[in-house]
């Protein structure tokens, strides 16, 4: 028998943005609670109140270095709302899918190379010091070396499209302010092939990866949910920038299906815990208890009828085979997704790069003002929602953004929780590989913490152990 202790990992390491684990220890050594804590503030939805509309696409950029594009793109198809635009230019809407395209190429790429494979390739107990993109690149160059050209390309097409790699200013209220020049297009074009051969590749890597280990990916942070996404409105295909809500759950029976996106808040609810500043979504009808879902790449793996892009679909479908056609569960699995999803990207890059539309002149479309707007994307990590209100000056007086970490709050939790229970529960003593088991759990869902929150932190990796009473009996840090 020992003193109940807690034990702290501060902050989580390899995600975007500043958050905690606590590990709540019993007299029995087992784990009685687990919980991740973002514990910043910045407050987006309050300070963006009294901005003109036109800033608001570029200004809520802000929130992130690595997924602005997400933000960018829905606050701008808000705005557009309340432009009263309820279609773009077909060059105003390519372009923006060319940019989304490459937005989601790029993080994916970098989560699954840069921040994941190093678990992965190594092993989740390996050292600190081998767990990084370096010794990936020591281990396996040429790895390595796809892994960066591929980002390259995906933060090029960024630029040519919104006029910056990072914090663009390309898309505005109604349209786009910039067409796609022929010789950037014939730039892209030399080297889409390529890429779309190292997608593939990566493909394999992942889905080998998950299927060598299928006893470790079916048990670890694994749990059923509920999923939602948007789907394409014809026919529920993956689309990954417009279409309407669908939710399934975890046996794959619909709980809703086909809903307009502005109707998100007749089906979803926002609950607060005193312990987070990230909220905790749930679907309305259902309660908290069991309302919650999960979004991302395997949610829309699970959601989508089907990828109208011939290899990702047929990826896709080896992927469902796994499970016989119903929703996957296992958390790990997000990486083979991510991986589809990438391919996806490339392969309607390199359809968009043959229309002509993109060298159109007509951006802008218009239409009769509103005061209220709603924009809901599929961002890399999962559904994005931006919504606003504005006044007779054009001024914000409302903002609601409920972010794809967000979203997952309530599942990454849960995954905390199952990893701790299953690889601490009955450990003396703490190590450094035992905690990353905990953090790779958390990493499984690409978290944006300062998106979720809209907070910036800091990154060494701090570990404390208390006990009962809260004294601390001994501290770890290093810089990551």
């Amino acid at each position: 028998m020992t003193e109940p202790r807690m034990i702290e990992i501060s902050p989580v390491t390899r995600v975007e943005g500043h958050g905690k684990v606590t590990i709540h220890l019993n007299a029995e050594n087992e784990v009685d609670e687990a919980r991740l804590h973002i514990v910043e503030f910045r407050g987006f939805e309050r300070f963006i109140r009294g901005r003109l509309m036109w800033e608001v696409p570029v200004i809520v950029q802000r929130l992130c270095g690595i997924c602005p594009v997400s933000h960018h793109l829905a606050a701008a198809k808000a705005m557009d709302m309340i432009a009263g635009v309820d279609q773009l230019t077909p060059t105003g809407e390519k372009m923006r899918r060319l940019m989304h395209y490459g937005q989601v190429m790029q993080s994916h790429v970098l989560h699954f190379f840069h921040l994941a494979a190093p678990d992965l390739l190594f092993g989740f107990g390996a050292p600190a010091e081998k767990r990084n993109i370096f010794e990936v690149l020591k281990e396996q160059p040429e790895l390595g070396k796809r892994a960066v050209l591929m980002r390259k390309y995906g933060q090029e097409i960024i630029e040519a499209t919104a006029g910056k790699k990072v914090h663009g200013t390309g898309a505005i209220p109604g349209g786009i302010n910039r067409n796609l020049p022929l010789e950037r297009r014939d730039h892209f074009l030399s080297n889409v092939d390529e890429m779309i051969e190292w997608c593939q590749d990566a493909v394999k890597l992942a889905r080998d990866y998950t299927l060598e280990n299928e006893d470790l990916v079916s048990e670890f942070g694994s749990f059923p949910s509920n999923y939602m996404s948007i789907v394409r409105e014809s026919d529920g295909a993956l689309d990954l920038y417009h279409g309407t809500l669908r939710a399934l759950s975890s046996t794959g029976d619909t709980i809703f299906d086909q809903v307009p996106y502005t109707r998100y808040h007749e089906l979803i609810v926002e609950d607060v815990r005193s312990w987070s500043y990230m909220k905790f979504p749930f679907i309305k009808e259902l309660g908290p208890d069991v309302g919650w879902y999960r979004v991302g790449p395997l949610a829309r793996m699970n959601t989508a009828s089907f990828i109208d892009t011939p290899l990702a679909d047929a990826a896709h479908k080896e992927l469902k085979a796994v499970t016989s056609g119903t929703p996957n569960n296992s958390t790990l699995a997000n990486h083979w997704a991510r991986m589809i999803e990438v391919l996806h990207c490339v392969e309607k890059i390199r359809e968009l790069l043959h229309d002509p539309d993109l060298q159109g002149t007509d951006l802008i479309a218009k239409g009769d003002r509103r005061e209220e707007g709603i924009g809901v994307i599929e961002a890399p990590r999962g559904n994005l929602i931006h919504h606003y209100k504005v006044d007779e000056h054009d001024q914000v007086t409302y903002c609601n953004l409920i972010v794809s970490t967000t979203h997952n709050n309530e599942g990454m939790n849960r995954a905390v929780k199952d990893v701790a229970v299953k690889h601490l529960s009955g450990k003396e003593q703490i190590t450094e590989g035992l905690l990353n088991h905990v953090e790779v759990a958390v990493r499984a869902y690409d978290p944006c913490l300062s998106c979720a929150t809209h907070a910036l932190g800091q990154m060494p990796l701090q570990v404390e152990l208390f006990d009962a009473d809260g004294g601390l009996v001994d501290c770890r840090s290093q810089c990551i």
